[in-house]
């Protein structure tokens, strides 16, 4: 809601009310200085999570992609500016989505995210604040069109901050315009990543600094669980086209590349180090 609020108030972006709802709320949409497309702002009750529905059928919303803007919860409470794509790698299913599922999502959405964070002035106050790449984590899974979340973290504390709050909402509106020229360029790659942490630091380093865009990332402690299905479904809920799969290599061990090779060897998709870029 404070990212919500920020919208509203921006003296920049100016939202127009429409004449239809999504969720029972009204629908509002950006006026179109800063893009040919349409830019709609749509509130639900419903945790972002949990949201199984998106109820297009009762609503004149019909969008190409979706960007969830999120709190975010860690156990640390690190301050912390965060994006990722969603879906579950295990029968594990108690933060949304189902098991063993992906969503659809777009490797150039995903890394415009990121760009677009990393390309915001931070205020001092903000200064301890981390901008992080997370694996790909909880639900929803089973939703029709591609989405990213992009998260505001850890407590309630940095939640409510204003200046945090304009920071994403700027940062949102620079992610569509710079997927607009990531495709348009087309000189970006479509990675998808296996092993690392949670925190995916040498994938962040990869979307940070080369012509890599990744959009599911499997963190080693799920390898081992991985099989074809899932590999499938990473390389088909990609709307773009995959050019590699890429490894962790010092991020995974030698009993998860045993599981993990022959498995991508079975795709007509080359195999890279994340040292290889």
């Amino acid at each position: 809601m404070n990212i919500r609020e920020k919208f509203f108030k921006s003296k920049v972006y100016r939202f127009e009310e429409t004449n239809f709802t999504w969720h029972e709320n009204r629908v509002f949409r950006l006026k179109n200085e800063f893009s040919e497309n349409n830019v709609f702002l749509g509130l639900t009750k419903d945790p972002l999570i949990f949201l199984n529905d998106l109820r297009l059928e009762k609503s004149e919303l019909n969008p190409d992609y979706l960007i969830f803007a999120s709190r975010h919860t860690s156990k640390t409470a690190q301050p912390a500016f965060l994006v990722h794509t969603t879906g579950n790698w295990s029968k594990d299913a108690d933060f949304g989505g189902d098991p063993l599922d992906l969503s659809n999502t777009s490797g150039l959405l995903h890394k415009a995210g990121f760009i677009s964070l990393t390309e915001q002035e931070f205020p001092p106050p903000l200064a301890e604040f981390s901008l992080d790449i997370e694996v790909t984590h909880h639900g929803p899974t089973i939703l029709d069109k591609p989405l990213i979340f992009m998260e505001l973290g850890s407590s309630k504390a940095e939640w409510k901050i204003d200046d945090a709050g304009v920071i994403l909402t700027k940062a949102i509106i620079n992610t569509i315009l710079k997927y607009i020229e990531y495709k348009e360029i087309g000189d970006q790659k479509i990675g998808l990543g296996f092993g690392g942490t949670h925190y995916a630091p040498n994938f962040h380093r990869l979307i940070r600094n080369t012509d890599i865009a990744m959009s599911f990332i499997c963190p080693k402690y799920y390898v081992q669980g991985l099989n074809k299905d899932l590999i499938e479904q990473m390389v088909n809920n990609t709307i773009e086209k995959v050019d590699y799969f890429i490894i962790d290599w010092k991020g995974t061990n030698s009993v998860e590349k045993r599981h993990l090779i022959p498995l991508l060897e079975e795709f007509n998709i080359p195999i890279k180090k994340t040292k290889d870029f």
